[in-house]
C-alpha cells in the first residue's frame, strides 16, 4: 500500500493545565492507543508504571480520566508532536514522511506561560519536534531533554534504566527520589 492510501491519524488534543511547568511529548499514538482514545494505552508500554514511580502514586490502578488529572496536579502536561500523518501499524519508522503535520506549539506555550521544561518520549518525538516545530513555529525559550522510549518496541533499555533517565521530570518538578517498591512495579 502506498503511502497516499493509508488513512490518515489524527493526534489527541494536549492535556494540561494553567499551572503545567513540564511537558512531556510522544510523537504519534500507536494503534492501541489510537483505538483506546487515550495516552499510552498499550499494555507494555512502560509510560504509566515510570510516571507512578516517579510520582510515588499508583497511575496504572487510576482510570484514565484520573490519570490525566493527576498528572496535571503535579504540574505535567502530556501531548504528542504530531497533529496528523499516515503510517501503517505504531511504528514511528513507517509514519510517511511526507504526510507530517505538526500540532500548533506556538499557541499551546501561549496557553501554558509557566512550561519551562520540555521532554520528549524517545528519539522520533525529539527529531520531529526538530524538525517539523522549531524550524517553523516561534516558541519561547525553553529547555528540551530527550528520554528513553517507553514504548514495547524500544526494548534495548530495561525499565530500571528507563526509570533513571526519567528522574530529570522529578528532580525539575521537586519531587523525591521514586521510593523502592515504586521501582519495581513494571
Amino acid at each position: 500500500m502506498s503511502p497516499s492510501e493509508l488513512p490518515w491519524l489524527y493526534s489527541f488534543p494536549p492535556s494540561a493545565s494553567v499551572q503545567a511547568r513540564v511537558l512531556i511529548l510522544g510523537s504519534m499514538p500507536g494503534v492501541a492507543s489510537l483505538a483506546a482514545s487515550q495516552y499510552y494505552a498499550h499494555p507494555r508500554n512502560q509510560f504509566w508504571p515510570i510516571l507512578s514511580a516517579l510520582l510515588q502514586c499508583d497511575l496504572v490502578a487510576q482510570p484514565y480520566l484520573q490519570r490525566l488529572q493527576t498528572l496535571n496536579d503535579r504540574g505535567l502536561a502530556l501531548w504528542d508532536v504530531l497533529q496528523a500523518c499516515r503510517r501503517p501499524g505504531s511504528l514511528d519508522a513507517n509514519i510517511a514522511v511526507d504526510s507530517i503535520s505538526a500540532n500548533n506549539f506556538q499557541g499551546f506555550f501561549q496557553r501554558q506561560p509557566l512550561i519551562r521544561h520540555v521532554f520528549f518520549n524517545g528519539a522520533a518525538a525529539d527529531r520531529y519536534f526538530k524538525k517539523h516545530v522549531l524550524r517553523q513555529q516561534t516558541l519561547p525559550s525553553l529547555q528540551y531533554q530527550r528520554l528513553p522510549s517507553t514504548s514495547p518496541a524500544h526494548a534495548a533499555i530495561d525499565f530500571a534504566g528507563k526509570l533513571a533517565a526519567w528522574r530529570a521530570i522529578a528532580k525539575i518538578l521537586g519531587q523525591t527520589e521514586p521510593s523502592t517498591e515504586n521501582m519495581k512495579m513494571q
